[in-house]
């Protein structure tokens, strides 16, 4: 750190430091940061639902403690070179008589100071979008081949962080687009992809099924202002807290006076209005913006420099907003504080009540990728999530964690059983039903292909698919039956009936390994009226249908 950095900003740096670390030891984990956790099992360069480097930090977190602080130590270390960055962003000898009011705008910012001490995404994205813009702010002063090495890293481990982060550079890019014309510009591109290609790999690997889910599998709703656009909106107040009306006056007064003001305004402006036009297609998840934190801060830091009315402002409404966040990060871990029932409530104890029932047995959640990797952490133990029909595909769908339950005794935990021989109450009041299974086997690894992206809703038509084995035993025929899921046109699931199919081949009587058996079948009748879309399951030993074919669909 640099010998001018005043020692008051050391001293409240420091504070955080050891807030964070108390915060983060303290506090159970949340779903995501079990999920997450589990990605970091098993080490890889790529996962189902996000790009490795949130389970690289979560692995990095783990060889210096045990327990929540080992899946969060990293994340608290980031937490205060972030804010350091964002202070060297500013270039006004001003700011060393404004430290307080420094701290105050950037730990008022809520998700930002959440992002302190959770491990998610976004918190490597928050922290290497910042570092981005430092060594951008270098580049456009002095560009040097170093500095497009390092801006070229710096820009694959924000991919590697989010997907999300092709807006920060792409808006960056758009602020300044002579860059195109520039060869160090272009070398940073160019090392850029190069790094990111053991991802790129990754997706081809396992057929893109990141970007497929993404883009083509997600189901979505109908249109409602409300719960799209007005919930956006709000979330814009929300990420600010009660200083929003001067952060964002300081974000509408502040010009393009240079490159890298330009490039802090075509950021924050490119992504708000980006999340503002999918708002009418679909619910923006808060943390989608929260990435506008990051220019936000050194934007309205140097605005309040200037304006001492803003400033006045911000500082005391920032001062009720670190109230209020510091009584609900106590509450996190002191339940009463909290104002609902929150996910870090109660998980040992719902964790605790069914591995006294299971003990060292394999525990299966269906249709829970969350309580799974949950359970895993606390318990010790193996936990798989077999997924459904009715549920969405997870990082279970692509790993070898079924393998690792089969033909074993397992205690099987659904919401949905018919046969209740155990039930479990969560903290927030969920009622999880159990059973044991003295032999479990399943084989949602099986794989449906249809040739052809679109059929005609016609129940006479004769169709067809193909199943595809990659299990390394033949699968008897009488061990599966076909299923069909007819969805409306936002690919959400509105009924499921058995499908009768038939091997085309009538002398087969089993799916042989790594081979594909092809089958035929009319399309059953539904209630629903217009159905929008089919995908065909599986379902082995009476379970339930299984994900196993794409999104069809229907005219």
């Amino acid at each position: 750190m640099s010998s001018k950095t005043p020692k008051l900003f050391l001293y409240l740096l420091g504070a955080i430091l050891v807030t964070n670390l108390i915060q983060a030891y303290f506090t159970e984990l949340i779903f995501d940061e079990a999920y997450y956790w589990y990605y970091a099992q098993n080490i890889a360069w790529g996962y189902f639902d996000h790009p490795p480097m949130v389970a690289w930090l979560i692995k990095l977190s783990s060889f210096f403690f045990n327990g929540e602080l080992g899946v969060r130590f990293v994340t608290v270390i980031l937490s205060v070179v972030t804010p350091f960055i964002l202070w060297m962003l500013v270039d006004d000898d001003r700011k060393k008589n404004l430290v307080t009011h420094f701290f105050v705008l950037v730990f008022s910012m809520t998700l930002l100071n959440a992002y302190g001490f959770f491990t998610l995404p976004d918190t490597p994205l928050l922290f290497f979008t910042a570092l981005f813009l430092l060594v951008y702010k270098k580049f456009i002063e002095t560009p040097s081949v170093i500095l497009a090495l390092v801006m070229g890293i710096v820009m694959a481990a924000l991919m590697y962080s989010k997907y999300h982060a092709v807006l920060v550079i792409v808006f960056v890019l758009l602020s300044n687009l002579k860059l195109l014309t520039n060869k160090y510009a272009w070398l940073s591109i160019i090392v850029a992809l190069v790094c990111f290609t053991p991802h790129f790999l990754w997706l081809y690997e396992n057929d893109f099924v990141s970007i497929k889910y993404h883009l083509l599998e997600r189901p979505n709703s109908a249109y409602n202002f409300n719960k799209f656009t007005l919930v956006f909106l709000v979330n814009l107040v929300a990420i600010f807290g009660f200083t929003f009306p001067w952060v964002y006056k300081a974000l509408f007064k502040t010009k393009p006076s240079d490159l890298f003001t330009r490039a802090l305004l075509f950021l924050t402006y490119g992504i708000l209005l980006f999340f503002f036009i999918s708002s009418f297609n679909r619910r923006v998840q808060t943390q989608w913006i929260i990435i506008v934190s990051i220019p936000m801060a050194v934007i309205v830091f140097k605005h309040l420099i200037e304006n001492k009315n803003t400033r006045k402002w911000i500082y005391r409404m920032g001062v009720v907003n670190i109230v209020i966040l510091l009584v609900l990060r106590i509450g996190l871990v002191h339940k009463p504080l909290f104002p609902v029932f929150y996910e870090t409530h109660g998980n040992k104890q719902w964790v605790e009540q069914i591995n006294s029932v299971a003990g060292d047995l394999p525990v299966i959640f269906e249709n829970s990728y969350r309580n799974a990797p949950m359970y895993a952490f606390y318990s010790g133990n193996k936990s798989f999530s077999l997924n459904n029909i009715n549920y969405r595909q997870n990082q279970y769908t692509l790993d070898n964690s079924e393998s690792e339950v089969q033909h074993k005794k397992v205690l099987y935990i659904s919401r949905y059983l018919p046969e209740k021989e155990l039930a479990f109450t969560k903290a927030d009041g969920s009622i999880y039903y159990g059973k044991f299974i003295n032999d479990f086997e399943s084989f949602r690894k099986l794989r449906i292909f249809i040739d052809a992206e679109k059929v005609d809703f016609n129940l006479n038509q004769k169709l067809s698919f193909k199943v595809y084995n990659p299990y390394p035993i033949d699968i008897p025929l009488e061990k599966i039956k076909f299923g069909i899921a007819y969805k409306n046109n936002y690919k959400e699931v509105r009924d499921v009936q058995p499908l009768k199919a038939s091997p085309t081949n009538t002398t087969i009587s089993s799916l042989k390994s790594n081979d594909t058996t092809s089958f035929t079948f009319k399309l059953p009748k539904t209630e629903m009226k217009d159905p929008g879309y089919f995908k065909i399951g599986i379902s082995e030993n009476d379970l339930h249908y299984g994900l196993n074919g794409a999104n069809i669909k229907l005219d």
